[in-house]
């Protein structure tokens, strides 16, 4: 197929989530380091949280549903709320020792960072 057009946009494999080399698209594809090898750090901070702690995951290879997947576990296995930012998982309070517990059993292996 030649390259340009309404069709560049419009191709099947697209919309699947693969390329047409075969390869997966970007974002549609799934983690490509095993979840023992992933640098995972996780870390309490208050910045720019007008004073309030938050327990920050940054580190983690997996695909956007992945990540809200395993956030929803986090949440009701400790209890707070928490959200989905760019490039991390935040929990409310200071509970980097729940979540470090917690990211073990799921098959990673995180650190503690920071404070």
């Amino acid at each position: 197929m030649p390259k340009g057009g309404w069709r560049e946009w419009n191709d099947p494999a697209l919309e699947r989530g693969v390329t047409r080399s075969g390869a997966p698209a970007a974002g549609g594809g799934g983690s490509t380091t095993p979840k023992a090898q992933q640098t995972v750090r996780v870390q309490p901070t208050r910045a720019g949280k007008g004073g309030k702690t938050v327990t920050v995951i940054r580190g983690l290879e997996l695909t956007d549903s992945e990540r809200r997947a395993l956030l929803k576990r986090l949440k009701g296995r400790i209890g707070s709320g928490g959200t989905l930012r760019e490039d991390a998982l935040e929990l409310q309070g200071d509970r980097v020792d729940q979540a470090i517990a917690l990211l073990e059993e799921e098959g990673f292996r995180p650190k503690r960072a920071g404070g």
